[in-house]
């Protein structure tokens, strides 16, 4: 009896953790273009989400080389964002730069460490970023469950305020050059493809 809950219980993990392998890249700058922001205005109340308002700061479009997933499901932002995206451009999007950097995400940050930097820390810092995903449609929800680290992702949506009535608010940074807490951006994703 013990074998076969044993077994069940492999099953059931290895059944969880595959779609989240990673996609193998060759070397090479798979996403050259760096992401663009433009600024919005008078456009308050064009986005809806159940219980919150939500406020378009820049329209945002980008591509880039996915270099981790994180799926939330119980913290306070997991029915707004319930994925955050590590991603990567220019060298960043390169294999052969990412295999000497190790990358990982918790707590809706993303961090990086290594012993010898393959390209200057403030490359790597403007181009990679942590991104809180909010799907603006049920295709974007839909597409987002098959994004996984190796994924060539490109959307279009808006970089964006998020406001409960009870005074929670989340809002996005808007600038790519800035590191640490409050550095992460959060996207009103309308449109997203997968490569």
């Amino acid at each position: 009896m013990t074998r076969w809950l044993l077994l069940a219980l492999a099953l059931v993990v290895g059944w969880i953790a595959w779609p989240e392998r990673e996609i193998a890249r060759a070397p090479g700058v798979l996403t050259p273009a760096i992401p663009v922001q433009v600024a919005v205005r008078n456009t308050e109340g064009r986005l809806v989400k159940a219980g919150y308002q939500i406020l378009p700061l820049a329209r945002f479009e980008l591509e880039a080389r996915v270099l981790g997933v994180e799926r939330y499901r119980f913290d306070r932002g997991a029915d707004l964002a319930p994925v955050d995206l590590a991603l990567g451009w220019g060298r960043m999007s390169d294999t052969a730069v990412l295999e000497r950097i190790s990358i990982s995400q918790f707590g809706r940050a993303y961090s990086w460490s290594t012993p010898e930097l393959p390209i200057p820390r403030h490359e790597i810092e403007r181009s990679s970023a942590n991104m809180h995903i909010v799907p603006g449609n049920d295709a974007v929800a839909r597409r987002l469950k098959d994004v996984r680290r190796g994924s060539l992702v490109s959307f279009s949506g808006y970089l964006i305020e998020a406001r409960r009535a009870d005074g929670w608010r989340w809002q996005s940074s808007l600038s790519r050059e800035d590191t640490g807490e409050g550095s992460c951006e959060l996207v009103w994703v309308e449109r997203l493809e997968l490569r």
